[in-house]
């Protein structure tokens, strides 16, 4: 995985909140591990827990975490005709980053679902 690091003297944009949740919102979903272990991984925001990359588990943009009124719910995901259900553990940060607290990765976007391998392989997108 390669990871979109932060610029030296840089501006990236910085979201305070995501497009409308409706019943097929649009979204870009990015891979992510929330296992230990992981390169700059920490625990999830919303159980303080890490999650094996066998897990249905998702990050959303800070926007639809909504301050974590999401935690812990779980949202639908369609892709490639096929449609998984995955558990929101954490937020991705649309605010900050650029620092070595979120290994110097840029601000999220307002439209991301950052998902678990598992949630890739079982929408059978690639990783790569």
């Amino acid at each position: 995985m390669t990871l979109d690091c932060c610029k030296a003297g840089k501006l990236y944009p910085h979201y305070h909140c995501s497009p409308p949740v409706i019943s097929n919102t649009k979204a870009k979903m990015t891979i992510i591990s929330f296992a230990t272990g992981c390169d700059g991984c920490v625990p999830s925001g919303c159980d303080n827990r890490y999650h094996d990359d066998s897990e249905m588990v998702v990050a959303l943009s800070n926007g639809w975490y909504n301050g974590g009124s999401r935690c812990l719910n779980y949202i639908n995901i369609s892709a490639n005709g096929g449609t998984v259900t995955a558990k929101v553990v954490d937020e991705c940060d649309s605010l900050y980053r650029c620092d070595a607290e979120y290994d110097y990765q840029q601000p999220c976007r307002s439209n991301i679902v950052s998902a678990s391998p598992a949630v890739w392989k079982a929408l059978k997108i690639s990783e790569s």
